[in-house]
């Protein structure tokens, strides 16, 4: 198993006793296991739907492979620029359902696009649960000398895993990080597999300090070459990936619970917001960190120290690039101070999550490698008036246009 380089197997039984009835007052109930479907081999990537061709799985009908499945779709066989949408009401907050295609307008650096495709939130989702797992984080959960650290990224893993994921309908995959990014399990519907990810993660301890947050979203959002999956207990120690944005004919977003520290990723913030930015994925995030930042703040230096330990402006600016992540792609940033949130956090996210619009445009064959801002507007009443002043539309914000390398090269 190729858990050793973040996982140091250790026995904490008492604290999945302790977090899990605490979080729920009991400890989870999952339903009669369904048969996991066989793991990829050989050069193939993995993070994929799992075959649509296995009885097991449920598979959709020949014409609908590949799409959301919902009655009201609309597909053309084109570059597309996808853009998830939720709708809700300013002052009451309450989501909007029931909306059409006409109620919709997309505009791209202010010019009006046609709508090619569009879905009605009604699919399954398929989520990449991603966790900072690292001794950082450890410390930071840790506000006295009876405070397991690991709880403050732990628990809303584990409360998200086992009362907010659907199975069979939803998919879910498990990604901690900390040095660098380790898949646990790849994306299943399976109750048994989402249980033994909860035991991994609370009977396990971080080996390393570093946090490198921007190198784990590029594996998680366009994959690459990374460790091989924990609990396939794979012969090989490394594998390849497909990441979340190539995952096609789902809902799909990240879930982030993090710091938003990083401390010496591959890439920096500049690139790792432009993949954010192009995948098309809504990130939603539990900002953590924050109960250590409001008791000790006053007495940490305004930077880091010569050990590397986090300084004032270390945590604003961890903090404003959540937020950042978040109102980019169109998901939500909630920062958590304590564990009595989470239930209304999570929820507020399940709601986000399970009521997307799908929509999508043409961009046509424009390759000048620059960022075009994306703006949605709705007319909830269908009376030609756009409803901005009433009603809040949470979408991408921006796409990012390919280079044309030939004509760069001709210059």
């Amino acid at each position: 198993m190729n858990s050793t380089r973040i996982f140091n197997r250790l026995s904490a039984v008492a604290l999945v006793v302790a977090l899990l009835i605490g979080m729920t007052g009991r400890l989870p109930a999952f339903a009669q296991s369904r048969r996991q479907p066989p793991t990829q081999t050989g050069n193939q990537k993995k993070n994929k739907r799992p075959d649509p061709s296995k009885k097991d799985e449920e598979p959709l009908p020949p014409d609908l492979v590949g799409r959301p499945q919902d009655a009201e779709t609309i597909s053309v066989r084109t570059q597309v620029v996808n853009v998830d949408a939720v709708v809700y009401h300013k002052k009451s907050g309450k989501i909007m359902p029931g909306l059409k295609k006409e109620n919709f307008a997309i505009f791209e650096d202010g010019v009006k696009q046609e709508i090619t495709n569009f879905a009605t939130p009604e699919a399954p989702i398929t989520v990449a649960l991603v966790i900072e797992y690292s001794k950082l984080s450890a410390a930071l959960g840790t506000t006295n000398i009876f405070d397991d650290g690991r709880a403050e990224v732990l628990r809303p893993a584990a409360m998200f895993l086992s009362q907010f994921v659907r199975p069979p309908d939803d998919y879910v995959s498990v990604i901690a990080y900390d040095i660098r990014p380790t898949p646990l399990t790849d994306f299943t519907n399976n109750p048994a597999r989402i249980s033994q990810v909860i035991n991994l993660l609370l009977s396990n301890y971080p080996a390393f300090r570093e946090t490198n947050l921007f190198d784990a979203l590029k594996f998680t959002l366009i994959g690459g070459r990374g460790d091989a999956v924990v609990l396939d207990n794979s012969k090989e120690s490394t594998a390849e990936y497909e990441g979340l944005a190539g995952v096609q004919g789902r809902r799909k977003a990240i879930l982030l619970v993090a710091s938003g520290i990083d401390t010496f990723s591959k890439i920096n913030y500049g690139q790792a917001r432009k993949i954010a930015q192009n995948a098309g994925v809504p990130i939603y995030i539990i900002g953590t960190g924050n109960l250590f930042f409001k008791r000790y703040g006053e007495m940490m230096e305004p930077n880091d120290d010569l050990l590397g330990n986090p300084g004032r402006m270390t945590m604003l600016q961890a903090q404003n690039t959540l937020k950042t992540f978040a109102a980019e792609t169109g998901g939500a940033y909630y920062a958590v101070t304590f564990p009595g949130e989470l239930s209304n956090v999570l929820s507020s996210i399940n709601v986000l999550l399970r009521n997307q619009y799908s929509l999508g445009y043409n961009p046509g064959d424009r390759r000048d490698g620059k960022q075009h801002k994306i703006v949605v507007k709705v007319d909830v009443d269908g009376d030609g008036q756009y409803d901005d002043k009433e009603y809040v539309v949470q979408n991408r914000q921006f796409y990012n246009a390919p280079k044309d390398e030939d004509a760069k090269k001709k210059k």
